[in-house]
């Protein structure tokens, strides 16, 4: 039991050792500052370094081989002061300004102010860099002249962090800030410039206030012309007003005289239209009375006389309706009996004829007979011929040509005994 607790102690006593030992070879770093473990070797680029850098973390440090150093990263600020230094143009100038310097904290800037500050105070190094940046503002100053110095200090501050540049980066060096506060001479050249300016910023005022007053001026003239140009233009917009009342009222008026007139003529026009009505019903009255006494009369008489007509022309229509029965019944027989219809029918009208004229001259003696021969003659009047002809002289105009010759004067109709010959009919011996 008792070697145990021994044992026990020993590893306790051991584990505080190791504690205690690793507590004094650990190593915190702070945001603004960088250890440099410095007894190792390590390559940076194509160089070779004995330390190596730990920032814003920790680290252990390698017992008996290797040495811890702190770096301050913060802040330095620097005023600058360069006197006489002559610009351009010979005018020796005092400058006075901030800036605002710190070490680099990255790489390989870093190695840079490692090489060169490591072990060094911060008044050593701000002592390097306040050097350093007057060497270089006296150099910009040389360069321009006060009138470009004074009047734009920011391109001056900006030129002198251009030029500086390139030997903070060789110091492991940054410029954060760097402001001109104050130019000044000893000669009062820039006073003589000031006072020149205020010169010409007086006459600039002046100019200036002239040029208002005289564009107050202006203005008011304008302001004037427009004044009256209101007044015209609302003098003339009265007239157009006037006018345009004038106008509607004699518009009116006429309007007024049309309308009266117009009713005048609808009067007249209303008197006419009822004396046409009168005149319509005094013409309507005269037909009527002229229908009763002239036209209804006219009318009866017409009515008595058409019917008069029609019994006077009853006969004459009734007796031609029978003859033109008479003729379609003769045509119907006459196309019934075909060829000799022509023979027949002339027989038919021959034998009355004949009749007649043979009891004309019953008592007369028949001595000779002669028989005509159409053909012999070579005329067309053969005796058929002929009483067809009378035949039809009876039919068309109601003349019957023998009766005619009957009423003639026996005297007339009488000669030689010898020479009377009663008609032969054709074909007879």
């Amino acid at each position: 039991m008792t070697a145990v607790l021994v044992i026990i102690g020993v590893v306790v006593a051991v584990g505080l050792l190791a504690v205690a030992a690793i507590k004094n070879l650990y190593y915190n770093c702070a945001p603004n500052e960088v250890l440099i473990f410095s007894g190792g070797r390590r390559r940076v680029g194509e160089r070779l370094v004995g330390y190596r850098l730990v920032k814003g973390g920790g680290g252990l440090r390698v017992p008996l081989l290797e040495r811890v150093d702190r770096m301050d990263l913060t802040n330095i600020v620097i005023d600058l002061a360069a006197q006489n230094a002559y610009s351009k143009g010979g005018v020796a100038l005092t400058v006075l300004g901030v800036a605002n310097v710190k070490i680099a904290g990255h790489e390989p800037l870093l190695n840079n102010a490692i090489e060169r500050f490591l072990g060094r105070n911060r008044a050593e190094i701000m002592a390097v860099a306040k050097a350093t940046l007057e060497g270089s503002l006296r150099g910009i100053l040389a360069t321009l002249t006060p009138e470009q110095v004074n009047e734009d200090r920011n391109l001056f501050a900006e030129r002198l962090v251009q030029e500086v540049e390139q030997d903070m980066t060789q110091l492991g060096l940054v410029v954060d800030t760097l402001k001109i506060q104050n130019v000044s001479d000893d000669l009062h050249y820039l006073d003589s410039i000031g006072r020149k300016r205020n010169a010409e910023l007086i006459s600039s005022a002046r100019i200036a206030e002239s040029i208002a007053k005289a564009d107050a001026v202006v203005a008011t003239a304008q302001n004037r012309e427009r004044e009256v140009q209101s007044q015209i233009t609302a003098q003339i917009e009265v007239a157009k007003a006037e006018a345009n009342r004038r106008l509607t009222d004699a518009l009116t008026r006429r309007d007024a005289l049309v309308a009266e007139e117009l009713s005048t003529v609808a009067a007249a026009v209303a008197r006419a239209k009822a004396e046409v009505n009168v005149q319509k019903a005094r013409t309507e009255q005269i037909r009527r009375q002229l229908e009763a006494e002239v036209i209804e009369p006219a009318k009866a008489t017409c009515e008595a006389q058409e019917a008069q007509a029609k019994a006077t022309c009853a006969p004459i229509v009734e007796n031609g309706r029978a003859r033109a029965e008479a003729l379609l019944t003769l045509a119907e027989s006459w196309t019934k009996a075909g060829g000799n219809a022509r023979e027949i029918f002339l027989l038919q009208k021959i034998e009355p004829i004949i009749r007649q004229l043979t009891a004309t001259i019953s008592d007369s003696p028949i001595q000779k007979v002669t028989i005509i021969d159409s053909t012999a003659s070579g005329g067309d009047n053969t005796p058929a011929k002929l009483f067809a002809l009378n035949e039809q002289i009876k039919e068309v105009f109601g003349i019957d040509v023998a009766e005619k010759l009957k009423a003639l004067p026996t005297e007339r109709l009488a000669g030689p005994r010898s020479e009377l010959r009663p008609p032969v009919l054709e074909g007879e011996n």
